[in-house]
């Protein structure tokens, strides 16, 4: 579709606004220092949304450490977490800058929305690195990618199992052979998060191709890039909270940048690096006595779907050996839906 000049006469100075207004706080010499503020965007379908930015600056020189949430807006733990870390950090104990997104999705937050803005039906996971002229959820994907990834030292991404999803709490990167000593560095963080389970994904990509996913852009980048998956099926669990707050009251430990006493590093390290993915290949009801956390045996039925009257219409087995990551937990699946994926070491 083609955008009329007007419209873009219009939307343009917004998204400069923005980033000026961004950019403005951040390299604003005050420390310590802590600002709040909302990102206009809009888009020529006639949506708008906001970007919610805390920039916390610590009474000492430090690195930039950025913090997403609610990227999926049904993902309550991670939004929950931030809420409660962004209360509890005292400026004058940090050393450094904190930037801060609590709730990166607002359009699929507060329509109790899993997975997509239902303003422009895309989902920002998917998105990145975004538009300067796309719709609401590609421009905040591009003012992420041009404002907060390119000042970000160490760049965290924070997940949880969305309203479907039962999931194994697990820190994440990417195995960036472009950028060893950042990948480097993201294990090693990962590491003394205090989870048990450490995941490192394949990177594939290339410098041409669209990252997609929030962090695999900042891995893209050149960044520290991490990912925390903690939390489930749309519900505020504390525990899953309290993981995510550790793990990034540990990170910032390690690095530096802010000391309070929590968990330690977990005895127990798991390190899972490929996984394997089953999809459905048709739509109907799902079934599986296994859970997340589970070990499975390769060759081992792991669920079925039956049609609307219970016929069984396909089943699963599992194609490795590993743990359940995660799994679709609720009844309804269509094709290509991701039921389960297990993670090995290989």
């Amino acid at each position: 579709m083609r955008i009329a000049p007007f419209v873009l006469f219009l939307l343009i100075p917004m998204l400069v606004l923005a980033q000026n207004q961004f950019q403005k706080s951040f390299l604003d010499k005050t420390q310590p220092a802590r600002e709040n503020m909302r990102i206009e965007l809009a888009d020529s379908q006639n949506n708008h949304t906001f970007l919610p930015i805390s920039i916390i600056k610590g009474k000492n020189e430090g690195p930039v450490f950025t913090i997403v949430a609610g990227v999926h807006g049904f993902e309550y733990p991670p939004i929950v977490a931030v809420q409660e870390l962004m209360k509890e950090i005292d400026v004058d104990m940090l050393a450094g800058t904190l930037i801060i997104i609590p709730i990166a999705n607002t359009g699929s937050f507060y329509s109790r929305t899993p997975f997509r803005n239902p303003q422009d039906k895309v989902n920002l996971n998917n998105a990145f690195p975004g538009k300067p002229d796309g719709s609401v959820t590609e421009k905040i994907a591009h003012f992420i990618t041009t404002n907060v990834i390119p000042v970000s030292d160490v760049f965290l991404d924070v997940h949880g199992g969305d309203a479907s999803e039962d999931l194994l709490p697990f820190i994440c990167y990417y195995n960036n052979k472009d950028y060893p000593e950042q990948t480097k560095k993201a294990m090693e963080l990962s590491e003394v998060s205090g989870f048990e389970y450490v995941v490192s994904y394949p990177y594939t990509l290339k410098a041409s191709d669209p990252a997609k996913y929030t962090f695999k852009q900042a891995c893209q980048d050149g960044k520290i890039a991490l990912s925390i998956e903690s939390g489930k099926m749309g519900n505020v669990q504390e525990e899953a909270v309290t993981l995510i707050k550790n793990g990034v009251y540990s990170i910032l430990d390690t690095m530096k940048m802010y000391h309070k006493i929590v968990a330690q590093p977990n005895k127990k390290l798991t390190r899972l690096n490929s996984q394997s993915y089953i999809d459905a290949t048709v739509k109907g009801i799902f079934y599986s006595e296994y859970k997340a956390g589970d070990s499975v045996k390769k060759g081992a039925v792991v669920g079925f779907i039956t049609d609307e009257f219970g016929n069984t219409i396909s089943s699963f087995e599992a194609p490795v050996s590993g743990v359940i990551l995660y799994k679709i937990a609720t009844p309804p699946v269509n094709v290509d839906d991701t039921v389960m994926c297990i993670s090995y070491f290989e």
